[in-house]
């Protein structure tokens, strides 16, 4: 790692935050004329491009100059007055926790404006795609950064209105019921997250959550810290999502444009799961205590749940969405993050963290791979992509199938770098040991074996057998989904599908080598994570 100036690394951490703002702002404005190139369109998406990546390579060089030798200590610090009536600071820093998901999310911004650049999304002005874009990347970044309750609500709710717009304006079919039911979901839920936070702010005299954490909820009465997690948890559940508040996300998902279906699952649902780390651990542990039980029921809940949703999606003649899948592969998952979560354990609560960066890295990759099937065939329908069954033959030209796409011409046949993409995605969302998908759900079922102390073992075996269960689920649909979209020979009479792409390739190739090292070498990360969460848990007195 190298030696950066600790006047530098506050100035990474700033631009890290505002930079994608300001260059959202620049979008919308007219291109200078030495830079237009073909058409303004291009200027402004390549636009998008370089700002994406000046955050990009700013968050690089952050974590390069980053102590790795005290993670559970803030760097890179900034704290100025703002509303000084409310004691409300902008107050930034990041640790071994946040560190990891600003730079994922830097780095799936620009891999979506990377793709963007070259195909881009139809439906709308490309000034504004550009301008949302940017601004949903500030949202996120501020609200991993950002160390003030009242900053943290702004930020949360900050990244609503661009993928409101995103799917409402860039999606596919019924986009418009999809973005409604996405902001009003979310929006509740912040209502009453808002509540919860004002009540811990108020009561504890301070919204610096630094402070709090220290403090470890020593000066919240117990009543308080039940109603306060019970309010935000609430509020992030709808976030990350838990079932049973996730039935917005399948819908967001299936109609979104690719872009907004990578950045919604690699981004957007690690802000929920970050809170609760980040917030209701070390702020309000008592209250977090009371709860943990039914948090880990229903997070396994959500894992049954989610997969049996996959596995009906999966068979034959259900008309399967391919991306409505993934979507409910996401609650699965995610279901793990929380488990881990609410075990109140350093193994459970890292394998959680771990979780959340390896489901960033391969659903996104996921959702890049079906949006570029989507592109090839027009069609997302796995009856239509998959094989047909024993004895149906493809529907002849000029059927209802359309004249470029032919049922029943397996990816391995047809594009066969596509197929082994597809494949590899598959198999590492549903964890094969080597990949990234691996660690973090083998950790959190790890912390539910031996939950924190106060907390029912007996239950926690349960959960533990429970989402070990929907492993094997998990298996058993991601592998019915390879074997009829990419196993078997083409047919003679189709021609081949347009393999992976120059442009696609760029785009791909960091999450593929990124799931592979982060399956390989976890210490990379869980030596980030594991001393602050070892803090949060002993009280923050570490």
């Amino acid at each position: 790692m190298i030696d950066i100036n600790e006047s530098v690394m506050q100035f990474l951490l700033a631009f890290v935050v505002v930079g994608p703002l300001l260059g959202a702002v620049a979008a919308l404005l007219p291109a200078p004329p030495g830079l237009k190139g073909k058409s303004p369109e291009q200027a402004v998406l390549r636009h998008g491009v370089t700002v994406t990546g000046a955050v990009l390579i700013a968050a690089i060089v952050l974590a390069l100059g980053f102590d790795h030798d005290h993670p559970s200590k803030m760097q890179a610090t900034t704290d100025i007055s703002w509303i000084p009536a409310l004691d409300v600071r902008i107050h930034l820093g990041t640790d071994g926790i946040s560190l990891p998901l600003l730079v994922l999310t830097a780095l799936l911004t620009f891999l979506c404006a990377l793709y963007s650049y070259f195909n881009p999304p139809k439906g709308g002005s490309p000034k504004a795609f550009v301008a949302l874009l940017l601004l949903l990347e500030s949202g996120t970044l501020a609200t991993f950064a950002v160390l003030d309750l009242l900053l943290f609500f702004l930020a949360f709710e900050m990244v609503l209105i661009p993928m409101y717009f995103l799917i409402a304006r860039w999606g596919g079919e019924g986009r418009t019921r999809a973005a409604w039911k996405f902001i009003l979901f979310t929006l509740l839920g912040s209502v009453v997250m808002l509540l919860g936070l004002l009540l811990i702010g108020i009561k504890a005299g301070t919204f610096d959550m630094v402070a709090l954490a220290t403090d470890n909820g020593r000066s919240l009465t117990a009543s308080v810290q039940v109603i306060a997690v019970l309010a935000i948890g609430i509020g992030l559940a709808v976030k990350t999502p838990m079932w049973p508040l996730h039935s917005w996300l399948p819908d967001a998902h299936t109609a979104a444009p690719t872009v907004g279906s990578v950045l919604l699952a690699g981004v957007l649902l690690k802000m929920g799961t970050y809170g609760f780390v980040r917030i209701l651990l070390p702020v309000a542990p008592h209250g977090f205590h009371t709860f943990a039980p039914y948090l880990a029921a229903f997070a396994v809940v959500g894992i049954v749940y989610g997969s049996l949703a996959c596995l009906a999606l999966a068979k034959p003649g259900a008309k399967g969405d391919l991306k409505r899948l993934i979507a409910y592969s996401s609650v699965g998952h995610m279901g793990f993050v929380l488990l881990g979560i609410a075990t109140m354990t350093p193994t459970g609560v890292n394998g959680a963290l771990f979780a959340n960066i390896a489901h960033g890295l391969i659903t996104g990759l996921l959702f890049f791979l079906v949006g570029a099937l989507k592109d090839r065939t027009g069609s997302t329908d796995l009856d239509t992509l998959a094989l047909p069954a024993p004895g149906h033959h493809p529907a002849p030209s000029g059927s209802a199938a359309p004249d470029r796409f032919q049922p029943g011409a397996a990816l391995y046949g047809r594009a066969p770098r596509l197929g082994g993409l597809l494949a590899f995605g598959a198999v590492a969302s549903l964890g094969l040991p080597g990949l990234a998908g691996f660690w973090g759900e083998m950790l959190a079922l790890f912390g539910a074996f031996r939950p924190a102390a106060g907390l029912s073992r007996p239950a926690f075996l349960t959960f533990m057998a429970i989402g070990a269960f929907g492993t094997l689920l998990t298996a058993a649909y991601m592998l019915i989904v390879v074997r009829r979209v990419c196993m078997g020979g083409a047919e003679r009479d189709v021609p081949e599908l347009a393999d992976v792409h120059g442009y696609e390739f760029a785009a791909w190739t960091p999450l593929v080598t990124l799931t592979v090292l982060a399956g390989l070498w976890p210490k990379a990360l869980l030596g980030l994570t594991d001393p602050a969460v070892q803090q949060f848990l002993a009280g923050g007195t570490r």
